[in-house]
Order: structure tokens, then sequence, then C-alpha cells
């Protein structure tokens, strides 16, 4: 029993090394990596798409080309099934190591923090040049997809930014705006496409 019991902690000690390497940051030279702002259609009549018991209400076309900033997985919880990850992205300087060596950045309980001990470019451009964004793969092939994409990666997403809610009353809406801060500031999307460029 013992021996099961070492195996199995040693397994699991191996699985989690394995997935950090496998998610290991990547260093980009310094240089805008995206210098162009999200592109984004709003729609005058969403369609609902379903997944599982929850309906997704398409509000905007979304085309993103932007610098993983950070990344979070999520295994457990109510919301992890419907969106297993979020993408903390950068576009314009904050897409740029030279800028991005002066801002720590981490992610927790679905938000995304920054802080600096001196501003490398205006507070309000790290606001607007830089949002958490809630993934939903589309399929289990965008799903794989995501699960491989690294910090400091430059991805292309394209997809649709959508409202969820489920029969019982749970909802979740998403920003329909990069000028938004704080809670209700995140982009849900619905991820058609996910690719990783070379910058």
């Amino acid at each position: 029993m013992r021996k099961l019991l070492i195996g199995a902690f040693a397994l699991f000690v191996l699985a989690g090394a394995l997935s950090h390497w496998r998610h290991r940051p990547l260093h980009p030279l310094p240089g805008e990596l995206a210098p162009d702002t999200p592109e984004q259609v709003d729609l005058a009549h969403g369609a609902q798409l379903q997944k599982g018991d929850v309906t997704l209400t398409t509000r905007a076309h979304f085309d993103i080309t932007a610098r993983v900033l950070s990344r979070e997985d999520y295994a457990w919880g109510a919301d992890a099934k419907l969106i297993p990850e979020d993408l903390a992205l950068g576009w314009g300087r904050m897409s740029d190591s030279a800028v991005l060596a002066s801002i720590k950045i981490t992610q927790s309980g679905r938000f995304y923090y920054w802080h600096v001990d001196r501003f490398p470019i205006p507070r309000r451009e790290i606001e607007t040049s830089s949002a958490n964004m809630h993934m939903i793969p589309a399929d289990a092939d965008v799903r794989r997809e995501l699960a491989q994409v690294r910090q400091g990666q430059l991805v292309h997403i394209e997809g649709f930014l959508v409202d969820a809610s489920r029969p019982d009353g749970w909802h979740w809406n998403t920003s329909m705006t990069r000028d938004d801060t704080g809670a209700g500031a995140c982009e849900l999307i619905y991820v058609e496409s996910i690719g990783v460029l070379t910058p």
C-alpha cells in the first residue's frame, strides 16, 4: 500500500513538472509584437449557442492578435468546464518586452493584476492595452490548442464576445470595450480559432 501511495505521489509530481515545463514562459526580444488594437464588430442581433446547460449569446465578432502576458488554468468550480482558461493579453506597448520588464503581472480568481514600482508607460495605457480574457473553446481541438499556449507567445484569436446564462438564473456578461477596468471588465470569448504567430 505504501509503495502504491509513493508511486501515485511520484506520478503526481512528475505530471506537475511536465506541465510546468510545457508552459514555461518565452522571453521575446524588445519591440512591439502586437501593434494593433483588437478588432470588434458589434452584432445587432446575436445568435444563441448551446454549451451543455449554458446558453451563449453572441454580442460581437472579435479578432485579436496579442502577446500572452500570463495564463491561468481552472480545473475546479462550476465555471471551469465552460471556461477552462483565462489569458491576460497585451497589445501596443503592452506587448513590448522592454515595457513589460518593469511590470509584475499575476492572475488569480478570474482577475488579472499588475504592479509597478515606476510606470514605464502611462497608467491608462496599461489599462487600455491589456485585459484578462476568459476563453470558451468552441470544440475539443481549440481546447487542446489553448492548453498549449505559453506566456510570452504571440497569438491570434478569432471568435465572438458572448454573454453566458443558465436556466437557474446564473449569468456572466462580457465586456464590450477595452476601456473599462475592475469587476466586469473581462471579455468572455467564444474561441473558434487560435494560432501561435512568429514575431
